[in-house]
């Protein structure tokens, strides 16, 4: 294809490497060039419009564009553009976001290591899986499980814990010490007959073989994410998550949840582990975590981790490990407010109903299933920042056809009515024969 000469798509396709894209085709077809976002909504350069209903990644949770975390944004940057988190030096966004993250974790968590993205995650995690058995005096404890078909990332570490033949061919990956268990893929896996209890029981004694057959005093860590994102959005089999954690507690091994895609109500609850029943030793987190508006991921990190560090700063002194831009001002501010934006009213809930139970206060009589939400935090479907969502999105769409219809030349909707009058609005004179009758029942 040839390209008017410094048009946007001739310069993309003489500077940029794209990444999972046939580099040849793209030198061929070009790129398809988008240039803003609105809600759940992105317009390209020739001013068409699209759903993208796959958020971006799976990270774009809060739509494409956002103007109040972005003048939030605006306003930290103004006051301090960037600093770090190397010797002892700290700022108060990335406080304020690592408090947020212990408040919210799936189970009791210690501290939060920061980084920039899901790959540097699950880096991370790994490292501090081989730190802390190296803490433990158990050095030998090197090789990390995961899943064929995984995906926990694209870094060297990250990449050959994953299990995607297709990210490994010609790089010369995986590393040796990565190893993967079965596939749990019921619908396209399971033996005739075989119910899911039955194949999840079937996984976790393929994983217990694997074990064996490597030794267990030999394995570190077992990775997995809730619900598995490249693989297919694969769901568990029934029984798969209680089936697989009984093999790793047998035999000491680490549970790091790959949260990347999952965390932050993609499945219903604020992590998928809370959804599955997983109690893990470490979470790995990203994507939903700024809603795609700063590069960032976290890591959380048991007391079980947490000690063992302490015990390493104790015997070499410095944690040496660390990201330039991990914990950045600029992006934390923003990225609170945020997850405050996306947890809405269920996280305030969350965190208010034990407080208020602490100091005696007792809950009101109420039907069972407004219990059951909030016992789990959860504001009635009428309320709370979804609903806020929703009705600012239908404010947004009307003024759109409204101004649409204007530069068609149309006319405006009128509202419709009633009597005379819109829906909704009601006449002095109706208002006195509604009192009238009341004062009539009451008598």
């Amino acid at each position: 294809m040839t390209y008017i000469p410094n048009s946007i798509e001739a310069r993309d396709v003489a500077s940029l490497v794209h990444m999972q894209t046939n580099l040849r085709t793209h030198q061929q077809e070009g790129p398809h060039v988008i240039v803003r976002g609105e809600g759940c909504r992105v317009f390209d350069d020739s001013g068409r419009d699209y759903i993208d209903a796959v958020a971006g990644l799976w990270c774009a949770s809060l739509g494409f564009g956002s103007e109040r975390l972005a003048k939030v944004a605006y306003e930290q940057m103004r006051n301090l553009g960037y600093y770090h988190l190397y010797r002892h030096r700290s700022n108060e966004p990335a406080i304020a976001l690592a408090e947020t993250l212990l408040e919210l974790a799936p189970v009791p968590m210690a501290r939060v290591v920061f980084q920039c993205s899901g790959s540097e995650a699950n880096d991370t995690a790994i490292k501090l899986a081989w730190y802390y058995w190296n803490a433990v005096g158990k050095p030998q404890r090197t090789k990390i499980i995961a899943r064929r078909m995984a995906y926990h990332g694209s870094t060297c570490a990250a990449v050959s814990l994953s299990g995607k033949p297709d990210m490994h061919a010609g790089f010369g990956l995986p590393f040796a010490p990565f190893k993967h268990t079965e596939f749990p893929h019921y619908y396209r896996r399971h033996e005739s007959g075989e119910t899911q209890e039955e194949f999840s029981a079937r996984m976790a004694e393929a994983l217990e073989t694997l074990i064996q057959a490597e030794g267990a005093d030999t394995i570190a860590a077992f990775f997995a994410e809730p619900v598995m994102g490249a693989g297919g959005a694969i769901l568990p089999p029934r029984g798969y998550f209680e089936k697989i954690q009984a093999v790793l507690r047998k035999y000491d091994i680490l549970f790091v949840a790959d949260e990347v895609i999952c965390g932050f109500a993609r499945t219903g609850e604020m992590w998928g582990c809370q959804t599955f029943g997983i109690r893990p030793d470490m979470v790995t987190s990203a994507k939903a975590l700024s809603a795609a508006m700063q590069p960032i991921s976290a890591v959380l990190v048991s007391e079980r981790i947490h000690a063992a560090m302490l015990a390493q700063s104790d015997k070499f002194g410095n944690f040496a490990h660390g990201y330039t831009y991990a914990g950045h001002p600029g992006g934390g501010r923003g990225r609170a407010r945020g997850a405050e934006d996306l947890c809405g009213d269920r996280h305030r809930r969350s965190r208010q109903a034990p407080r208020r139970r602490a100091a005696g206060g007792a809950r009101p009589a109420q039907g069972a299933s407004a219990g059951r939400r909030r016992a789990r935090g959860r504001p009635h479907p009428r309320h709370g920042a979804h609903a806020r969502r929703r009705r600012a999105h239908s404010l947004r769409r009307r003024a759109q056809r409204r101004r649409a219809s204007r530069s068609r030349g149309q006319a405006p909707r009128a509202a419709a009515t009633r009597g005379g009058r819109p829906f909704g609005v009601r006449s002095a004179a109706g208002d006195r024969s509604r009192r009238d009758r009341r004062r009539q029942r009451a008598t």
